[in-house]
């Protein structure tokens, strides 16, 4: 990765709203920096002064932001592009087979005969007061 790029990736990473300074992009670069590669201290003011002079990132007191352009940038290239939708062809399926429709059997119910209902009177309990 080059000092450029991870110099951005800090800046976003640590998500500091009024900027991160320099020593704090340099703490989370080193930290995060492969074991095989020696860190160059001339190479990251560079690409840091570079980077305000080109626009990139922008200069607050001792802080520095990505810049609006830089912003779009990384937001379009994190994007990604949608892949056209491949056409899928309708599956073919079986053509169903119709079941022989079931006979009714017409078995006619003989309406019950009605009981002779009995008129029962209610007994109801009365206690009596004490």
């Amino acid at each position: 990765m080059s000092y450029k790029a991870g110099i951005a990736k800090a800046i976003t990473e640590l998500k500091d709203r009024t900027g991160s300074s320099s020593i704090a992009i340099k703490k989370h670069m080193q930290a995060n920096l492969p074991a095989d590669k020696k860190w160059m201290n001339a190479t990251f003011l560079k690409a840091l002064k570079d980077m305000v002079a080109s626009g990139e990132l922008v200069k607050t007191k001792a802080s520095y932001k990505l810049s609006a352009v830089a912003k779009q940038k990384a937001s379009s290239a994190g994007k990604p592009k949608k892949a056209p939708k491949k056409k899928v062809a309708p599956k073919k399926t079986a053509p169903k087979k119709k079941s022989a429709p079931k006979k009714k059997t017409a078995t006619a119910k003989k309406p019950a005969a009605k009981k002779a209902t009995t008129a029962k009177k209610s007994t109801t309990k009365k206690t009596a007061k004490k």
